[in-house]
């Protein structure tokens, strides 16, 4: 049984929508990587990373279906920080890691509706000629352009896509000024977005601190993560929330996540990021700290 989908449409979706489960109103932004066929069967449904061009159309029809104005992710946060987050069902759409079916499969569903996005991209795999990552295709420079032509937005992902939790501070400076330069040089543009990969450790405080000290330096606005739920007015600016989802999210699920049903499981993955800090002894690592 995925407990993660049982307790959000048994339990937290009816509460909320009999009223009895309140919160703020927020701003889904939708965090996709990969859009293939690829259905992942050795891995549990929760940490899928794969949607499938089919159940990606569906899900573009369904936030069509049901009015939600899928805007740009700058814009989402200024709206949830001025207040205006209720005047419509906001959406918005992300993407991790710059794969090519962004081009060919997720492109032509979005545009279908006038949908536009962000792509995150880790600039050491994109190339003139067809680069890999994770053993994918990626984005070619000229297709990133032609994306941009058309109002997609491109945010870093890093260089090289590392974790960067474990790296000492001028290697991280290094991953985020770099990757910013490589994609303002082909997009001859300001690039103020960043997504930070793998799981965000949230329990860091001093590692998140220093973080938003070194994008803010570096001129970036907006910053996404892997932490859950919708962006809402305590939203941080260089840490946002997201929502993932993937193939096994159908219209109940999907709807729910929209909806803010699913931002309960926020709860668990910081109880479960705290331990992995406790037990590790993260918050203790001086170098982290020191390092310049």
């Amino acid at each position: 049984m995925r407990l993660d989908r049982a307790a959000t449409l048994s339990v937290f979706d009816p509460l909320r929508q009999a009223g009895l489960l309140r919160g703020e109103p927020g701003i889904p932004i939708l965090m996709y990587h990969s859009i293939s066929e690829d259905n992942e069967a050795r891995v549990a449904p929760y940490y899928r990373l794969c949607t499938s061009p089919g159940r990606f159309r569906e899900q573009m029809q369904w936030l069509h279906d049901r009015g939600y104005v899928v805007i740009d992710l700058e814009d989402a946060i200024r709206r949830v920080r001025s207040g205006t987050a209720a005047e419509k069902p906001f959406a918005v759409l992300t993407f991790d890691d710059g794969f090519h079916e962004l081009f060919t499969e997720a492109w032509p569903a979005m545009a279908k509706f006038g949908f536009t996005g962000t792509v995150f991209l880790p600039t050491a795999f994109i190339g003139r000629n067809r680069g890999t990552f994770k053993g994918r295709g990626c984005l070619t420079w000229n297709e990133v352009r032609e994306l941009s032509s058309r109002g997609i937005r491109f945010g870093s992902h890093t260089v090289n896509h590392p974790k960067l939790h474990a790296l000492e501070w001028p290697e991280i400076r290094r991953e985020l000024a770099e990757s910013k330069a490589t994609l303002e040089q082909e997009l001859q543009m300001p690039v103020r977005r960043f997504a930070y990969p793998y799981a965000f450790p949230q329990e860091d405080r001093s590692f998140v601190s220093r973080l938003k000290y070194e994008l803010l330096e570096m001129n970036y606005a907006v910053g996404v993560t892997t932490m859950i739920g919708r962006a809402s007015s305590q939203c941080d600016p260089l840490c946002a929330r997201r929502v993932p989802v993937n193939d096994c999210d159908d219209e109940a699920l999907f709807l729910a996540k929209l909806d803010g049903s699913y931002d309960w499981l926020a709860i668990f993955q910081k109880a479960q990021r705290v331990g992995i800090g406790l037990v590790h002894g993260i918050r203790n690592c001086p170098s982290r700290e020191t390092s310049q």
